[in-house]
């Protein structure tokens, strides 16, 4: 799949502030989205099993002062899919990890409609981004705090069938900056990888 990557994408999705433009500019809230799933909804079939061997790697923020997002691997299986992921801060600052299905977002999965970037930002800006398939477990379990210079990378996983044909994003967030952020990070961090996968049947 794709070689190492550096994000340039105008609008970083999902890149957030705390305030108002949460809701109405980034996120949409679980009852938007599954309105606009519903509306859009089709026969689907569910993937089959098969593993892909990605190498995503993505950046956000400028050198010396980012947060790094890896892909290595996405496995579905006859019962559910699991990733091998990672995240490292390359910041000067430390970020309060939030990994459970909160209003901000979640680790897991998004299945988009097609590969496009524009795709996803357009959902974004019309805040109809899919509801995330949140992951369940974690191993190892994911730290309560990314100190400056560390890393986390492990395998996140959950039950459940996927919509063959969908194009799959991975999911990182919510990430909270400890202190005041450097120049081009924002205070709270969600982030949808550029990179997508279509699933077989």
């Amino acid at each position: 799949m794709c070689e190492h990557h550096r994000v340039s994408r105008t609008t970083i999705v999902v890149l957030v502030a705390a305030g108002a433009t949460l809701a109405g500019l980034v996120l949409a809230s679980n009852a938007q989205r599954l309105r606009d799933d519903d509306a859009t909804a089709e026969p689907s079939v569910a993937a089959g099993p098969q593993t892909a061997e990605l190498g995503w790697r993505e950046t956000y923020g400028a050198a010396g002062e980012e947060l790094v997002f890896t892909v290595d691997s996405l496995e579905v299986t006859t019962t559910g899919w699991r990733a091998r992921v990672g995240v490292e801060n390359r910041s000067s600052i430390a970020w309060e990890v939030a990994p459970g299905a909160t209003p901000d977002g979640t680790f897991g999965l998004g299945l988009f409609q097609t590969g496009a970037t524009g795709e996803l930002e357009e959902r974004n800006r019309s805040g109809t981004l899919p509801a995330v398939r949140p992951a369940k477990t974690f191993e190892p379990e994911l730290p309560p705090i990314l100190d400056p210079g560390s890393s986390w990378e492990g395998e996140m996983a959950a039950r459940g069938s996927l919509v063959a044909g969908s194009w799959v994003r991975v999911v990182f967030g919510t990430f909270f900056a400890v202190g005041k952020p450097p120049e081009q990070l924002d205070e709270r961090v969600v982030w949808i990888t550029d990179h997508s996968f279509r699933l077989e049947e």
